[in-house]
């Protein structure tokens, strides 16, 4: 039971680390819209608010109509009780002041709601008042936290290109890997070729090539004398003259000569 309450849990944070990069992956896309629904989301509140105290504003007023109304009808009934008593009519003048002190009544009895009222409203104006700077704040906060942003977030991508990380369609990064790839394929063929080459003396074989390359090189030199031999043949042999004879002495040529006229 504890390896599934563990495991569940471990489950459970990361779906919940999932979940939170997902939402943070959309609002960092429409980062802009979301802070200028925020401001949106503010002048609503604004307006909720902007209701309430209308409708209390207007209770107070019509309290305070009516408790002015109290006070001058008070005001009134005692103008009356002494007008009736500069008539002589007291009994005229008892009957205004018991209109006078009903009115009175009304008056103590809503005096305390009228001072109610109003400290509820003059909070209300200056609650509507500071929601209203705060919007105005906010609107000005607004532009300026996405001009932010966007010189961030495009910080951020020079310094991930530059360093050959980030997203996967970096072509920095790309490269990169290209670049790993090929050095390991030739690290595969460097060791295939030590394994092939493996078990070889390599002295020995070089020996024999020395001996194949001396055998060619004296063919080559062999072909370029019979070659200059063909192209300068050397010339005929020369015979010596025949020397003359000795004085007192017949050569045997001239005296088979003679032997033949006679």
């Amino acid at each position: 039971m504890a390896f599934l309450s563990d495991f569940f849990g471990r489950l459970g944070r990361v779906a919940r680390g999932q979940a939170n990069a997902g939402v943070d992956a959309v609002e960092d896309a429409t980062f802009e819209a979301t802070v200028r629904q925020t401001v949106a989301d503010m002048k609503t509140e604004l307006n909720k608010v902007v209701r309430a105290s209308a409708m209390a504003m207007s209770n107070y007023n019509s309290l305070q109509a009516e408790y002015d109304k109290y006070v001058r009808q008070s005001d009134e009934w005692k103008q009356r009780a002494g007008m009736a008593l500069d008539a002589g009519n007291e009994d005229l003048a008892k009957k205004a002041l018991a209109k006078k002190a009903e009115c009175d009544q009304q008056v103590n009895s809503m005096k305390l709601s009228v001072e109610q009222a109003q400290a509820t409203s003059d909070k209300l104006k200056q609650q509507v008042a500071e929601l209203k700077r705060k919007i105005e704040d906010g609107e000005r906060t607004a532009g300026t936290l996405v001009a932010r942003k966007n010189a961030a977030v495009a910080q951020r991508k020079v310094s991930e290109a530059m360093a050959g990380v980030g997203s996967a369609d970096n072509a920095f990064a790309a490269l990169n890997r290209f670049e790993q790839t090929v050095s390991k394929e030739e690290a595969t063929a460097k060791a295939f070729d030590q394994l092939a080459s493996a078990g070889k003396d390599d002295d020995l074989e070089k020996q024999f090539a020395q001996l194949g390359t001396g055998n060619v090189d004296s063919a080559l030199e062999a072909l370029k004398a019979e070659r200059n031999a063909a192209k300068n043949p050397p010339p005929p042999p020369s015979y010596p003259k025949e020397l003359p004879a000795a004085s007192g002495t017949v050569s045997t040529a001239s005296k088979a000569s003679e032997k033949a006229g006679a």
